[in-house]
């Protein structure tokens, strides 16, 4: 075993070997040592903390001894005698988690673990929770599975019927093999029969399960020989052939259980309402009920603890391990080992329950010293005890975990997750999930029964009802989302560009908050802290965050909510559109009297930093919302367009996101290696700009359309289309567009079709083909 083979480092000898439970222990006069509690522990050297152990009668002076001779360490000749091919000892420190109250008792937790933080959270954790009582626990018998596999029954029924009518024969046979378990109370008590389909072969395997009482040792050895044992009993009655005859890990009728109540007034501090951290615990534990991936890391934080005990203890932490994961999905869900709720009186309520079949003697257990030292300073005298006190390490360990993502983390996506379940309970319909989500994240009131307020409220109203209540509620900042026609990367190089406007814009509305600068996008799942210094920002927050510190408002306490039209990563200036949002957001609510020009170059900046090099034209789209023909420069070239006739559009949307940054970069790196060729097509898509901006004005479509498949034929060269882009194209075109392009940088994102009286089936044939796609007229009176 690996926890046998651990050379252990000195905080072993700060552990106490008290024979027995550890409870009630009598302090000097000048101890203040109550139970589990040793003040300060912490703060003192090894040295110091086996001097105190020992001052207060944890440790006998031959124990000391023993320790200061290393004679607790496993040795090189010991571990060469547990497993092949030895060439050393590889040590692990040893840690005491201290104020366990456990059924009123107290318990010193010996934990075997490198990972820091580890026990000292869970000491916290503890801490906390014996001033409302500590943790209650039970356990089942320690019944461990062993499971004999037989092929090729004749009849399976009549064999299921043979081995329960024979039942206690089997038991009496098993039994037989180790009559002092039985005499301690154990051994063989009850057996089970399954069938399962094969799947390499025609036909069914017979199983049958025998259930064992190990007692106090672990029993792995001792219920592989019982199964040995009745193997050809087995046959006899069933008249096939066993093949596996071996025990399960999964010990789901060895269970053990531990709860523990938290009043609210205790999980106050770090500036959070005792509230507030209770309802984070109850949401972060949500998100592992939810979703398998963070369930994984969700119990990992869970078994930390009970591996450290396992380990200290001598016990199979692998066994455990495999056993816990499996009964996490024993209902067919991979889903989180523990549950978290709010009771009746509004306390904080925990709970955990998993399979620990662990043992405090054998062979195993008792050729490692430290491990012996370990299980007597436990105190745990049967094995259930020990599966109890091991089971409460993980609930403290889950708590603390939880604990600290609800008063440090809970503001980076665990409200908008328990919002989102919220409104999916209130049964809202597609349609109306993300505006239910929004009103609901702003009311503050996540509740199923608020949602389903809104939800009312917002059947009874059309969409642009909607929209006037949300923009008539509160001062909402806006930024424009466009559409590029002509001029895709030219314009990063001082080329022109045509841009449309398009009837999708990023909303975004600021509130006082309680804490830092929160930036909430529900629609999209993200929660940000911007309250940070630059160099901890990551993704979007450091674009947002740039633009707070431009305006001196990176220590207010507010809460800025953005409600997306704009498709994210479609080549539709949804980033740009998003910082021009947030910045006439701010401007309204502190009152700025910031001007278009002003909002324009802070969303230039926040460009800058989300894209690299940025042309300026999706800021300034933002900005202003018009058509516009835009060429870069200090200051840039901005001339209106006016349509002369309507222009009849279909966006289409690949099933990617396109990265900007990537795509110009990309191109950037092609135009250093090749200047010459590469400037040329720049030039190129530059005359069909120049070009198309008389056909716009004049209402030629024709000419336009045909301008737009040249420039898709450019934009090929540079190598920023993909093979869905060119099929949407593809379907455009077929389906009657007279002119069809990717927009935005590429590589993925949205294209283009200009239609002539056919939008329609323009739209219809894109949609076919399983593509989302929004048709949009513009200019020429429409």
């Amino acid at each position: 075993m690996f926890a046998s083979a651990a050379r252990f480092l000195i905080p072993l000898r700060a552990i106490s070997p008290v024979q027995g439970r550890f409870q009630h222990i009598q302090p000097s006069a000048e101890s203040a040592v109550t139970g589990s509690r040793i003040p300060n522990f912490y703060r003192m050297s090894v040295r110091d903390r086996v001097q105190a152990v020992h001052e207060r009668g944890l440790l006998t002076d031959s124990d000391v001894d023993r320790l200061t001779a290393g004679e607790l360490t496993l040795g090189l000749n010991a571990a060469d005698k547990m497993i092949e091919n030895v060439i050393g000892v590889l040590g692990m420190p040893i840690g005491l988690a201290l104020n366990f109250l456990i059924n009123s008792r107290e318990y010193v937790v010996p934990f075997a673990v490198e990972e820091p933080s580890i026990v000292a959270a869970v000491s916290a954790a503890a801490k906390l929770a014996r001033a409302s009582g500590g943790f209650t626990t039970t356990s089942t018998p320690p019944v461990l599975i062993g499971q004999i596999q037989v092929l090729d029954c004749p009849d399976l029924q009549r064999a299921r019927a043979a081995v329960l009518e024979a039942k206690q024969e089997i038991l009496d046979l098993a039994n037989s093999f180790h009559p002092r378990m039985v005499a301690r109370g154990g051994g063989a008590v009850d057996l089970e029969v399954n069938s399962f389909q094969m799947t390499s072969s025609e036909g069914e395997m017979f199983v049958v399960n025998l259930l064992v009482d190990t007692r106090d040792a672990m029993g792995a050895n001792l219920v592989n020989g019982m199964c040995e044992g009745v193997a050809t009993l087995i046959e006899s009655l069933t008249e096939g052939k066993v093949f596996l005859r071996i025990l399960s890990n999964l010990a789901d009728r060895a269970l053990a259980t531990a709860e523990v109540t938290l009043p609210v007034e205790q999980l106050a501090g770090k500036g959070y309402a005792g509230e507030r951290v209770r309802d984070g615990v109850i949401i972060a534990a949500e998100f592992a009920y939810a979703d398998p991936y963070r369930a994984a890391t969700h119990n990992k934080g869970i078994m930390n603890g009970i591996d450290a005990v396992a380990l200290a203890t001598g016990n199979d932490w692998r066994a455990i391990e495999a056993g816990a994961h499996a009964y996490a999905a024993r209902h067919g869900r991979y889903t989180s080992m523990s549950q978290w709720w709010q009771d009746d009186e509004g306390n904080l309520r925990g709970r955990l329950e998993l399979p620990m079949k662990v043992g405090i003697v054998g062979g195993p257990l008792e050729s490692n010293p430290g491990v012996a030292m370990n299980l007597k300073m436990v105190g745990a005298e049967t094995a259930t005890e020990l599966a109890e006190v091991m089971v409460a390490v993980g609930l403290a360990q889950n708590f603390a975990a939880l604990r600290a993502l609800a008063t440090e983390g809970i503001q980076t996506g665990h409200m908008t997750l328990h919002a989102r379940s919220v409104v999916k309970a209130a049964g809202t319909p597609p349609g109306l999930f993300d505006e239910v989500l929004e009103e609901l994240l702003r009311s503050g009131e996540i509740k199923v029964w608020k949602a389903k307020e809104i939800l009312e409220q917002l059947e009874r109203q059309s969409p642009t009802g909607r929209q006037r209540r949300i923009s008539s509620e509160v001062e909402t900042g806006v930024g424009y989302g466009k559409v590029i026609l002509l001029g895709e990367h030219a314009v990063v190089y001082g080329r022109h560009a045509l841009a449309m406007p398009i009837p999708l814009a990023m909303r975004a509305v600021v509130e006082d908050g309680d804490s830092g600068v929160q930036l909430m996008i529900p629609r999209w799942g993200i929660e940000y802290q911007l309250a940070k210094p630059p160099e901890q920002r990551r993704s979007f927050e450091r674009a947002a965050g740039a633009i707070l510190d431009q305006l001196g408002l990176a220590d207010r306490r507010i809460r800025i909510e953005v409600f997306p039209d704009v498709p994210r990563g479609m080549g539709l200036g949804g980033s740009a559109a998003l910082a021009v949002a947030i910045v006439r957001a701010l401007d309204l609510h502190f009152k700025l009297g910031l001007s278009d020009e002003a909002i324009n170059e802070l969303a230039f900046q926040s460009e800058q930093i989300a894209h690299g090099e940025p042309s300026g034209i999706d800021n300034t789209m933002a900005t202003y919302g018009k058509p516009l023909l835009f060429c870069k420069g200090t200051p840039p070239l901005v001339e209106p367009v006016s349509p002369g006739k309507p222009l009849e559009l279909v966006i289409g949307m690949t099933h990617k996101e396109g990265l900007t940054a990537k795509t110009v970069a990309h191109v950037r790196a092609a135009r250093e290696r090749n200047p010459r060729l590469y400037d040329k097509i720049f030039d190129d898509i530059d005359g069909l700009v120049r070009q198309a901006v008389p056909a716009v004005h004049e209402g030629n479509i024709e000419q336009l359309g045909e301008l737009m498949n040249v420039c898709q034929g450019l934009l090929n060269a540079l190598q920023v289309s993909t093979p869905e882009l060119e099929r949407l194209i593809g379907i455009a075109r077929r389906a009657g567009a007279v002119g069809a392009k990717l927009t935005g940088g590429g590589g993925g994102g949205a294209m283009v079709a200009l239609c002539q009286d056919n939008q329609q089936e323009v739209l219809g044939a894109m949609e076919r083909n399983g593509f989302t796609a929004l048709p949009i007229t513009l200019g020429g009176g429409a």
